[in-house]
């Protein structure tokens, strides 16, 4: 019986060995990704975006030229659009190297617009993909009534900032 107990307390401790530390990594990571976006990230970029597929052709233009400013206030990245009048915190949800993935929502008119955007930078240009989906939501009962979809190649040329040589 003492055998059979002492083995089942070790597999005990083997276990949370093994699981305490996965769980701090996985904790550590989502707390530094703001900390790990390149400091060349920050600044205004001229975005041009052209439309690779869509489920709704009438919705979204085949292509488009935006600014974006992105600034960082602690952890906090924003993303604002002088063209539009927009701004949002953006959520990073992986970091590599020089590629970002991020995301923004917002609500316009009983419609919720996500961005989901995949870059690399390189030097003072990026390349990258932009998913949207835009929902529309019932003003009944508040389901989402329809769901549209676009996926964007994305080019991006800084036009001023933190230059990338000044890190």
């Amino acid at each position: 019986m003492k055998t059979k107990l002492i083995k089942i307390l070790f597999a005990v401790i083997i276990t949370l060995g093994v699981l305490v530390p996965v769980y701090a990594k996985t904790l550590s990571a989502g707390v530094s990704l703001t900390e790990s976006v390149p400091a060349s990230l920050m600044g205004t970029w001229r975005v041009a975006s052209v439309l690779k597929e869509t489920d709704s052709p009438p919705n979204f233009k085949k292509s488009g030229v935006d600014i974006w400013n992105l600034s960082k206030t602690g952890d906090v990245i924003s993303l604002s659009n002088p063209f539009t009048g927009a701004s949002a915190s953006i959520s990073v949800s992986y970091v590599n190297k020089n590629t970002v993935k991020f995301s923004k929502e917002g609500d316009y008119d009983r419609q919720k617009l996500t961005d989901t955007v995949e870059i690399t930078l390189e030097g003072d240009k990026f390349n990258g993909i932009n998913h949207l989906k835009l929902e529309t939501i019932s003003d009944v009962n508040n389901s989402v009534i329809s769901v549209k979809t676009a996926t964007y190649v994305l080019r991006g040329e800084k036009i001023s900032g933190t230059s990338i040589l000044e890190r």
